[in-house]
């Protein structure tokens, strides 16, 4: 099913401009004017709670290192829809989730599913979700650990409707802008030297009135892994949104990850080092000021929101046969199996593909904002950065669905962890088959405007 759905941006514009469809432009110059709003909630638990990430860990939290959020982004005009970008201080989420708060939101604001997309930073260190790799503890989970989980996850569902609905309402004049910065201390986890993204892209919003900062939206392609202990954090992620928060006061830091699955902090995982994870939020927050103090590029146009999805077939489901003589193996290979043996038992049939949400937005020809579900590899940032104008093109991995590893046909190839070797802890029955990478890049081409694919002459012309 595709969406494409235009979200004319009007305020304050004559009559004849609003008719155009043009966005309102300041008098101080070209500064297309967009009604803007954020928010943030606080979804840290008030009870213990196991932590997603880590299979070792089965014990629930033991503390609070440090709050964690759902935070949103509005942005347009209530006579057109306006897109929602909501963040959130967690390993992931299942498309249920979103799908539930996109029909809530539907019914009180008449947003729908493809102007609302949900980044998640994949903490290690926040609360597991139901239906979120409920293999990882390769073992049963407590009923009483259930119930806490289900009731987490709950809560959580709440909280971003809430804070989309308190975004909405917040919404004000303001300029979007955007810079592309760097911080350097991702690196490739599978390969010395292999190819990673250490492009720090950033949005912000400034008060059309006095120009002060509103909002700031920042993507890194990076693990948040800096942390591993049984504490709440929101890891490197949480201690950036914190950096930014106190040097920009009254404005909301959102953070999000992009195509980083195979890379992770140069610290490596710590345990409690907190210093560590808090000196790769200041990296972010000290490149953020940096940006803000140079030239920033306008953003817009009329808003663009298209979400579709695409089957990504897994290779063959193995037999009863075959699941059985796994289970008897043990581990984690064996324990998944046993997890496919009971679906079987109650009449259910076993995955064979991914149902996998591609959204965009695009900001008339300034901006391409593109959001990948799973846990995608650097390859397709890198790749679409290529055959797309990579000054105006945004990649996000981790976004809407937490449904597995997303290789590269070179990740296919190589193996090991990311490469396939890690789908016993997402409840899949299989790897990912071949051809995925193709899928994913077509669709991109496919919903992004043409002009996206134009690149700048030697004179920075199109």
């Amino acid at each position: 099913m595709r969406f494409v759905i235009p979200s004319v941006i009007l305020c304050q514009v004559p009559l004849l401009v609003a008719l155009l469809g043009a966005v309102s432009v300041t008098a101080r110059g070209a500064d297309a004017i967009y009604e803007v709003g954020a928010a943030k909630v606080d979804i840290t638990p008030g009870y213990p709670i196991r932590l997603n990430g880590y299979g070792g860990r089965r014990d629930e939290s033991e503390g609070i290192r440090q709050r964690i959020w759902a935070k949103a982004m509005a942005i347009g005009s209530g006579q057109q829809q306006p897109v929602v970008l909501m963040t959130l201080d967690s390993l992931g989420v299942r498309e249920s989730m979103v799908d539930e708060v996109a029909r809530r939101l539907f019914e009180k604001t008449g947003v729908d599913r493809a102007h609302l997309v949900v980044a998640f930073s994949h903490s290690h260190t926040t609360p597991k979700l139901t239906n979120v790799c409920d293999t990882i503890f390769s073992s049963p989970i407590l009923p009483q650990h259930q119930a806490h989980i289900d009731q987490y996850t709950a809560e959580v569902t709440d909280a971003l409707e809430q804070v989309a609905l308190e975004a909405l309402a917040d919404r004000q004049p303001s300029t979007l802008s955007w810079a592309v910065g760097k911080v350097n201390f991702a690196k490739n986890r599978r390969t010395a030297g292999g190819p990673v993204d250490h492009d720090l892209p950033m949005l912000v919003a400034k008060s059309a009135d006095d120009g002060h900062v509103r909002a700031v939206y920042v993507t890194y392609a990076c693990h948040c892994v800096a942390l591993s202990d049984n504490r709440i954090s929101g890891d490197w992620a949480g201690y950036a949104q914190e950096a930014i928060e106190r040097t920009h006061p009254g404005a909301i830091a959102l953070t999000s990850i992009g195509c980083g699955s195979d890379s992770n902090p140069a610290s490596g995982v710590t345990g409690d080092n907190s210093a560590a994870a808090a000196h790769q939020g200041a990296q972010i927050s000290d490149e953020v000021d940096r940006l803000l103090a140079g030239a920033l590029k306008p953003v817009s146009g009329p808003i663009v929101a298209t979400l579709t999805h695409i089957d990504i077939p897994l290779n063959p489901v193995p037999s009863k046969e075959e699941l059985e003589k796994l289970a008897a193996t043990g581990g984690p290979a064996g324990y998944n199996a046993s997890f496919q043996l009971a679906k079987l038992d109650r009449g259910e049939e076993l995955q064979a593909k991914l149902d996998y949400p591609i959204q965009t937005f695009a900001f008339g020809d300034s901006l391409a904002m593109v959001y990948l579900a799973g846990e995608v590899c650097v390859d397709y940032s890198l790749r679409l950065k290529e055959e797309l104008d990579r000054v105006r093109i945004w990649l996000h991995g981790y976004s809407n669905d937490f449904c597995a590893y997303i290789p590269s046909e070179r990740l296919l190839k190589e193996g090991g962890y990311g490469g396939g070797a890690e789908v016993v802890y997402f409840a899949l029955p299989n790897t990912i088959a071949a051809g995925v990478e193709e899928k994913i890049v077509d669709q991109v081409h496919a919903q992004l405007p043409p002009q996206f694919a134009e690149k700048p002459s030697e004179t920075g012309e199109r």
